[in-house]
């Protein structure tokens, strides 16, 4: 380490704390001195708060004044490269830095010194007699599939008190241990045998891995369809990562998915790897986040936020699902996870593998302009076979009023039913309908707080806002016109959806998958793998289905809307339909029984759908590739969403028509203003809501006009501004 790293006792250093300062804080180096990059706690006027050592202090002022570090923290220091990253991501998203060392120390306890401490697991014996609260306790930790607890985790997670835990150590119920704190990852072995592969397979892993033996960046789109063994195929990427003694990541885009790959990493590498996602006890956080600085931790599964972990040696990056939305974080830092993956992994010499089977227009566009390599997998793996596609016109269904599902659609699923065989019923609405109507005065009953409907929630008695998260019983009478026995559900949800199966099927066992409708994700992921067994004859679901499950009983989908998000504002909108069309099609006959794929849809002409029935993806991504080329929009143009909020309608838009007047930094650089206009949903949480729109050319330098747009803004009273460059959501 060079001797400009190194700080001695004394010298004033820059601290970069996580408290939103516009700066860093200069402060003594602690005794014994301290290395750039160290975490290290210091005072900030009467609180201890964490920060990191980001360079050599300013000076300029008294300096028998200057405070010094407290401590320094047993932890790895940050290295260089994520002091890059994360200054990059600042400056792409116009974050403050503090917002980005908050995202990348986001593990409780990581100034505690490593010590015993006792942890608790499921025990062999049964407990004498039970009761409501040792039953939580047991069913949490059998949740858990085996992860250890503090004694106060394990409380908080069951509701009960540490005395309930105590009693059931005392039988032999729970065990409790002395553990250090923190150990590393059991080793992963990458030579262990891997699944036969088919000669696509294969082809795809050689050049895979010849990228991984280069040690140099580069991203490649990993396009195979549904089925065709893509996990495979990457997890061969991982191993020879893994062997050049380097770190790898999987991105997966929704917890519920982990159940089924953790099972899949530890029969290919003979261990589970490290977690990182919010199903993840706290405990288990704060040790993936120090082995993975350690290098203690070779592989990492988690959710967008472990991009931000501090690897050691990052060497391959895996984002699963690449087009799924859930990769951009819609609050707080606005980023796009697949996007900063391609950034963090160019900075630290990494591969990324972007696999789907619906890829995103950006990605494809890449791959197609030869930034990206791009490797294809044609052919499903083993018996299975790509599902037949067909449209049901529901111009010529004989449809009874109030139902949903059509009579060509039952009898499909009659037959799978006289089968044994599962069916899928998709509709991408949560609840039981998205909109109540009173039938005396036309009242649609609407949240307090924001500019949206209630959905009715029945299984739960309530209507629920799904901005906000309010919530309020199912009343008796309208509020509005107050006339009792008039309120009527409009539309389906799919709760609503489920009643209509349960009448129209009552002998089939039918299953619910809606992120709403579990506790927990441990509670959902058990619900998958019986599902995937085969304890279900009818699921219905939301787009939660679409995301990499695989269940290989199931035989037919039913798609109930297929126009449902055809329409509407949004850019992506014909984009979105066919990738979550395509995934939930193919979710049927994975196996050795070939699959059906029924999309019941007033429209079998528009060309989305064609597209979707007709399987020419490529046509697709061409035809609507040309059509954003020719409007300059992404990924052939730049968008930036300015959205801002406050208590009163007024000084909302009198700010939006100030910045729209005064966009002399904007035009500088070639880029338009649209608005102000009232956003899409234009009240949330009570805040009124107006957006602006900034499109650009492609290569115009647009976060730095934004920031000297914005930069003499001075906001009063209860006004926020917030900047989302590159939006995939305009709501």
């Amino acid at each position: 380490m060079s001797a400009q790293e190194y700080f001695d006792q004394g010298e004033l250093v820059a601290v970069l704390t996580t408290q939103p300062l516009d700066r860093t804080l200069d402060y003594k180096a602690p005794e014994g001195g301290c290395f750039l990059g160290a975490f290290v706690e210091v005072p900030l006027g009467p609180r201890k708060v964490l920060g990191v050592v980001w360079g050599p202090g300013q000076g300029g002022f008294d300096l028998s004044k200057a405070r010094s570090v407290i401590r320094v923290l047993e932890v790895a220091p940050m290295r260089e490269e994520m002091r890059v990253f994360l200054g990059k991501v600042a400056d792409y998203t116009l974050t403050p830095m503090p917002a980005m060392l908050r995202l990348a120390t986001r593990a409780p306890g990581l100034g505690d010194p490593p010590s015993m401490r006792k942890i608790y697991r499921l025990g062999e014996a049964q407990p004498d007699r039970m009761t409501d609260a040792r039953t939580r306790v047991l069913e949490v930790l059998r949740d858990y599939g085996g992860l250890a607890f503090t004694l106060k985790e394990l409380a908080e997670q069951a509701g009960v008190t540490s005395s309930v835990i105590k009693g059931l150590v005392k039988q032999g119920a729970v065990r409790e241990e002395d553990s250090p704190r923190d150990l590393p990852y059991p080793h992963l072995d990458p030579n262990l045998p891997g699944k036969e592969l088919t000669d696509d397979q294969a082809a795809a892993v050689a050049r895979l891995q010849a990228g991984q033996r280069t040690g140099d960046y580069g991203t490649t789109l990993l396009k195979g369809v549904t089925g065709s063994g893509k996990t495979e195929v990457y997890l061969e990427a991982v191993a020879e990562a893994l062997r050049m003694g380097r770190q790898a990541l999987v991105l997966l885009p929704e917890i519920a998915l982990t159940a089924e790959f953790l099972t899949r990493v530890e029969a290919r590498f003979g261990a589970r790897p490290a977690e990182w996602h919010s199903g993840a006890t706290m405990t288990e956080r704060r040790r993936v986040w120090r082995m993975v600085g350690q290098g203690d931790a070779q592989l990492v599964v988690g959710a967008r936020s472990a991009l931000f972990l501090p690897f050691r040696d990052l060497g391959l990056v895996v984002v699963d699902e690449e087009h799924d939305t859930s990769y951009k974080q819609e609050d707080g830092v606005h980023y796009s996870a697949r996007d900063m993956a391609v950034l963090r992994s160019a900075i630290c010499g990494a591969r990324v593998i972007l696999a789907s089977a619906t890829p995103s227009l950006e990605s494809w566009a890449n791959a197609e302009a030869g930034k990206y390599e791009r490797v294809d997998l044609t052919s499903r793996f083993g018996a299975a076979v790509l599902p037949e596609m067909k449209p049901i016109d529901m111009r010529a269904e004989q449809m009874q009023p109030g139902t949903w599902i059509s009579p060509s659609l039952r009898q499909a699923v009659r037959q799978r039913i006289e089968r044994s065989e599962q069916s899928l019923l998709f509709i991408n609405r949560r609840g039981y309908a998205p909109v109540t109507l009173c039938r005396a005065c036309g009242e649609q009953i609407a949240c307090d707080h924001c500019d949206a409907r209630m959905v009715e929630h029945r299984f739960l008695k309530r209507l629920m806002c799904h901005q906000c998260g309010e919530t309020k019983p199912m009343p008796e009478a309208c509020p509005s016109c107050g006339v009792e026995g008039k309120l009527a559900p409009v539309g389906p949800g799919i709760e609503r959806l489920a009643e209509e199966a349960e009448a129209t099927f009552p002998e089939a066992k039918i299953a619910m998958l809606s992120s709403d409708l579990f506790g927990s994700a441990r509670a959902l992921k058990a619900k998958i793998e019986e599902i995937a067994e085969g304890d279900a004859d009818i699921i219905i679901g939301t787009q939660l289905v679409a995301k990499g499950h695989n269940f290989p009983k199931l035989t037919l989908v039913g798609v109930i809307d297929a126009d449902l998000s055809l329409h509407g504002a949004d850019l992506r909108a014909a984009e979105r339909t066919f990738q979550l069309m395509r995934q939930v099609a193919g979710r049927a006959g994975r196996a050795d029984k070939p699959g059906q794929a029924l999309l019941q849809t007033f429209q079998p002409e528009h060309p989305v759908i064609r597209a979707i029935l007709s399987g020419d993806e490529e046509g697709f991504w061409k035809a609507e590739a040309a059509g954003r080329q020719a409007a300059g929009v992404p990924p052939y143009g730049r968008m930036a969403g300015i959205v801002l909020s406050g208590p009163e309608v007024g000084p909302v838009f009198d700010l939006g028509n100030a910045m729209a007047r005064n966009d002399a930094p904007l035009r500088e650089v070639g880029a338009q203003v649209f608005g102000p206009a009232p956003a899409p949903i234009a009240r949330i949480r009570g805040r009124h809501r107006v957006r602006l729109l900034v499109k650009a050319p492609k290569g115009a330098p647009i976060q730095d006009a934004i920031a000297r747009w914005i930069a003499p803004l001075r906001l009063k009273g209860d006004l926020r501004l917030t900047v989302d460059i590159d939006p995939q959501n305009f709501y």
